[in-house]
């Protein structure tokens, strides 16, 4: 049996409304992620998205994280483009490996049973 360890966040960013952002990211502006631009722009590594219960939606990997999460809030073919709302908080973990990112995705979508990662779920009871 293989062992896994979940990443360790670097990056743990809390929605907070705040009216008089003047950020250009819609993550800042629209969705209340002020702290947007403390995440690495040439960081790869995974993302986890919450709602405010703490519950996992959804999972991503990608090579430059900041504009990966960032599309997610503002692309109009994201997996989570009707629940963007939804979203509380976002757990970045920087992992520059990308078999390892490959690895991580897989095993948190399916050990957390994240709610709108469906094409790498194994299994679902």
């Amino acid at each position: 049996m293989i062992n896994i360890d979940m990443p360790q966040a670097d990056f743990i960013l809390i929605r907070k409304r705040n009216l008089e952002d003047t950020s250009e990211a819609a993550i800042a502006k629209e969705y209340g992620f002020t702290d947007y631009h403390k995440i690495p722009r040439d960081k790869a590594g995974i993302y986890m998205f919450y709602d405010v219960s703490d519950n996992l939606l959804f999972v991503g990997k990608a090579r430059k994280l900041r504009m990966r999460i960032r599309k997610h809030f503002e692309d109009n073919v994201s997996n989570i483009k009707n629940h963007r709302d939804d979203v509380h908080k976002i757990v970045v973990c920087v992992v520059e490996n990308p078999m390892e990112r490959e690895i991580y995705e897989t095993y948190i979508i399916n050990t957390l049973q994240s709610k709108y990662n469906i094409e790498k779920a194994f299994f679902r009871s």
